[in-house]
């Protein structure tokens, strides 16, 4: 399996919390990702993935607007080829049973430490990328290690 670089890949997030978003993103950009946009809702979130194609989407799943993140997450897969992994601080059955509903690749439980982001976020590309046509796109290689 490859490695994958964090350099250069664009991440999105999506959370309604300015204060909680913009301290993801100088963790992000800390360990040496390129965030593309934060959106506060389900709407700009779907914009923001057509106009920066981000290559991985971190997705509260309580947001401001008419569609929480998983109804915002459940139309970006309809639209997109993007992982998305779930950040909350709310976890119950309920949460987890809407959200094994959808194509995404995990959660991160709120508050999050450096590490738990940086893996959850490969952990999504890594998953994402094992169909051959993705290998160039996160700068893997074929070969084994």
């Amino acid at each position: 399996m490859g490695v994958v670089k964090t350099v250069n890949l664009k991440v999105l997030i999506v959370e309604d919390e300015m204060i909680l978003a913009l301290d993801v993103k100088y963790r992000l950009e800390k360990l040496g990702y390129n965030v593309v946009g934060i959106a506060d809702n389900g709407e700009d979130a779907i914009k923001l993935t057509k106009e920066r194609t981000p290559d991985v989407i971190l997705m509260d799943v309580v947001i401001k607007g008419v569609m929480d993140g998983i109804d915002t997450t459940k139309q970006i897969n309809k639209l997109y080829d993007t992982p998305i992994m779930y950040t909350t601080a709310y976890f119950d059955d309920d949460i987890l049973k809407r959200t094994k509903k959808t194509k995404s690749y995990g959660y991160i439980i709120k508050p999050y430490q450096d590490g738990q982001i940086n893996t959850a976020i490969l952990t999504a590309i890594t998953k994402h990328q094992q169909c051959p046509i993705h290998y160039s796109k996160f700068g893997l290689s074929k070969s084994k290690n």
